[in-house]
């Protein structure tokens, strides 16, 4: 799913466009004991709870593709009689009305997810009329396509308000708060099936983590049956890691200089297009070339992208790369520059020492304070 196809999806969580027939929700303890459940028709319900079910249900399709939203794809097996894409379709299609299928989902929820502290399951079946559109991208709301029948399921901790004072109206005076179990925005939730090219797409999902370095692979893996993404600070370590090997003792400043003003272009010529940007092998590839990096790296590139990450891994942009600054990091010294004035920054050898030369303009600060260039 893009940025515009999860917009569409969280423009639903108002009063006046929800879709939303039914929740259902599983109290469950640190020790992994249910507490509670329940099921509600979901328009019945009080309209100040709504709301704040609705701030949930935002939360849990927030942040970064690629960082805090990942598409994942169900692997064959998964979809065969009682893989975990054949449940979830079965889910899906009782829209929640089988108690059966919601104990035996509440449990795999809680044998696979691992909390050691007090959390509540949400679960909503919802069906969008998805509206027809213009060729210049405006919607038809009379004129429906299809229907976009789907499940969002949310798991949120559920921690003890801090200590304090508060002031009750009812006597007029300040006295100890009592605290109370409160519902946070979730950790980790998903949305099945993926909205793809707005449309139905029962082979993929989207998984929310609010934590890019916690993403639960264990629950990905026995709950949803997907095959787990690299994270975020994965992903950098992984792509820095190729560069390295590959250009072995041509790692130098101005190569690595090069292929990040040329990865920025890249990022930047399709910064306009609705999918998050990536790297696949020959994207990385294309970009290594034009920076100048000789066939010998390139074939070692090759081998080692293959090795490290797989051939058919992509990277997201997002990831490994900062559009908007030229970092240089050395153990004492952190030196950030706007990549448009990459050209600022150069390394100079003086006396036998490699020294690392930027050009001073009339407008330097230190320290706040304004100095003169010499």
């Amino acid at each position: 799913m893009n940025k515009k196809e999860i917009l569409e999806i969280k423009k639903l969580f108002t009063t006046k466009k929800c879709c939303i027939s039914r929740i259902c929700g599983c109290y469950v303890d640190g020790n992994k004991n249910k507490i509670m459940t329940f099921k509600e028709a979901f328009l019945s319900l009080p309209e100040d709870e709504i709301f704040k079910y609705f701030a949930l249900f935002r939360s849990s399709l927030s942040g970064t593709i690629g960082k805090n939203m990942l598409n994942m794809e169900f692997p064959l097996d998964a979809e065969a009689e009682g893989g975990t894409q054949d449940f979830l379709m079965k889910l899906k299609e009782s829209r929640l009305e089988d108690d059966g299928l919601l104990e035996e989902f509440y449990n795999k929820v809680i044998d696979n997810y691992l909390y050691g502290e007090n959390y509540l399951i949400l679960v909503i079946a919802a069906s969008y009329d998805v509206p027809g559109r213009t060729s210049d991208g405006m919607d038809m709301e009379d004129a429906s396509d299809y229907v976009y029948e789907h499940l969002l399921c949310s798991i949120c901790p559920v921690k003890l308000s801090k200590e304090g004072l508060c002031y009750n109206s009812e006597t007029n005076s300040i006295e100890n708060r009592v605290r109370d179990w409160l519902v946070e925005p979730p950790e980790h939730a998903f949305l099945f099936p993926a909205f793809n090219d707005r449309n139905t797409d029962i082979h993929s999902l989207l998984y929310y983590t609010r934590n890019s370095e916690n993403i639960q692979p264990e629950f990905i893996d026995g709950m949803l049956g997907c095959v787990t993404p690299m994270t975020y600070k994965n992903q950098k370590e992984t792509f820095s890691e190729i560069i390295e090997e590959s250009l072995g003792d041509k790692c130098n400043f101005e190569t690595v200089k090069t292929i990040h003003e040329n990865l920025t272009a890249y990022v930047d010529d399709r910064k306009e297009q609705p999918e998050a940007v990536s790297f696949d092998k020959l994207d990385v590839k294309r970009v290594l070339e034009s920076s100048g990096v000789d066939s010998e790296q390139i074939k070692s590139f090759e081998s080692n992208y293959d090795e490290t990450a797989g051939s058919r891994t992509s990277f997201m942009a997002a990831n490994v790369v900062n559009p908007r600054t030229f970092e240089i990091k050395s153990p004492d010294v952190v030196i950030k520059v706007s990549p448009e004035r990459t050209d600022l920054v150069e390394t100079r050898e003086i006396d036998g020492r490699t020294y690392l030369m930027i050009e001073l303009t009339e407008n330097v600060e230190v320290n706040g304070i304004n100095v003169r260039p010499l």
